[in-house]
This record gives structure tokens, sequence and C-alpha cells, in this order.
């Protein structure tokens, strides 16, 4: 199978996932970058970042027009983690290659199990407290830098656990997160984008586009609760391949 098949296949299930529930692609975009595509792990997570910029903005747009982005909150929130994410993208190209995919395989695996464990939360229930939601936040933005994840499948739980949001506000919240935490990462790594192979990247991107808009009308006949499951079944999947390859 050509690799431009691979980048569109992979770029659908990816924007699907980002699309219907505010995160979570970015975490898989880059375990099909470099098995499905061949790309180191500095590379991937490069890629990873553009991929999910780009797409996220595409979500966001989706999910602003239904009312359901906090633009305050989420730029607050973000606003945390920028400077973890620019730190986190500067030092990422010094981290060995499998002590990189190691520790994104680990992350994969604690957001799974969390995701499987977790149970629909009731909004006003919880009693938010700045110093939670700006250590959420820079624990983000430094994942999102070292590891190339947007972190939508973290902010989601933060969103809804630390500062009480609705699950609905939480998925589209996230995805402004998102992409400023991306773009602050993308920053510092500026010099790697133009040495990536945009003849895949380009279609991936592509696919992930469209894919997010299937994703956001899933999200609207589905529960958000039922589409996390089963993503988590993947993501721990995933993230088992990935450390027992590495352990090889």
């Amino acid at each position: 199978m050509s690799a431009v098949v691979l980048a569109l296949a992979a770029g659908a299930v990816i924007g699907l996932a980002l699309g219907a529930l505010g995160g979570g692609g970015s975490v898989l975009a880059v375990p099909a970058l470099i098995y499905l595509l061949g790309f180191s792990p500095v590379g991937a997570t490069t890629a990873s970042l553009v991929i999910v910029t780009l797409t996220s903005v595409t979500a966001l747009v989706a999910h602003a027009r239904d009312g359901h982005v906090r633009w305050r909150t989420g730029l607050l929130f973000a606003a945390a983690g920028i400077g973890p994410a620019m730190l986190g993208g500067a030092l990422a190209g010094s981290v060995p290659a499998a002590v990189l995919t190691s520790a994104f395989a680990v992350v994969a695996g604690v957001a799974a199990v969390r995701m499987l464990r977790s149970r629909p939360a009731a909004a006003g229930t919880v009693t938010v407290r700045p110093g939670r939601a700006a250590a959420a936040g820079a624990g983000l933005g430094a994942v999102t830098g070292v590891l190339g994840v947007g972190g939508g499948f973290l902010a989601v739980p933060a969103l809804v656990g630390v500062l009480g949001m609705r699950m609905r506000n939480a998925v589209g919240t996230s995805l402004l997160v998102i992409t400023v935490n991306s773009l602050a990462a993308l920053s510092m790594r500026a010099g790697t984008v133009e040495t990536l192979d945009w003849t895949v990247v380009g279609p991936f991107i592509a696919a992930a586009v469209l894919g997010a808009w299937d994703g956001k009308r899933l999200s609207a006949k589905v529960s958000g609760h039922t589409l996390q499951r089963i993503f988590a079944v993947v993501l721990l999947a995933v993230a088992v391949f990935m450390l027992v390859d590495g352990l090889r």
C-alpha cells in the first residue's frame, strides 16, 4: 500500500477523533507517522504538531459556530501552557528517540486508562481552583511541546474536572487550547518543518481536516462518553504495542 493511501486513511481517523472528542487524534498521529509512514520520532512529533494545529482550527470553527467554545476560559487555560510548550518544543530534538517513543507510549497508556475509568461529570459540581487550573494548563503545554501531541485527551478531562465545564463545551474549548499550545511548540521547531516529506504530510492534513467535520457531526449523534470509551480501547492497544516494540 502506498504511503499516500496510508496517510489518507490515518488522517481521516485522526480528524474524526479530533472533531468528535475535541482531542485524542494527535496521540494516534505520532505512532501512525512512525510505524506506517517511516518517520523518525522527532520528525513524527513535528509533523504531528503541523497536522494537529491545522485540523484543530477546522474543528474549532465548527464547534464555535454552535456556541460550544468558552473563549475566555480556554485562552486563560492555554496561556499557562505556552511557556512549557515552547520549552518542550526546544528540548524535543535533544531527547533520544527511544526515550521519546517510550515516554509517548506511557502518556498514551495513562490517558487511555483514565478515559476508561472516567464517568460522565455533572456540571457545576466542581469548585474551580486557579492554582490547579494553571498547573493543569502548564502540564498540558509541556506534553504538547515534547511529545508533539495537542493534548486534547488530557485537556478535556481537565476542563471538566478542574473547571467544571459541560462535556460539549469542554470538547469545543479543548480545541482552542490545542491550537494555542501546538502553535507555541511549533514556533520552536520552525527550522525542522521544512524538512518534512510534504508529499505525505499534505494528504494526511487534507484527510484529517475533512475527517474533523465528520467527527463534529458524529458527536451530535453519539454520546461523548461512548465515543471516549471506544477511543480509549484503541489508544491503550497502541500504547501497549509501542512499549513492547521499544523493549525489543
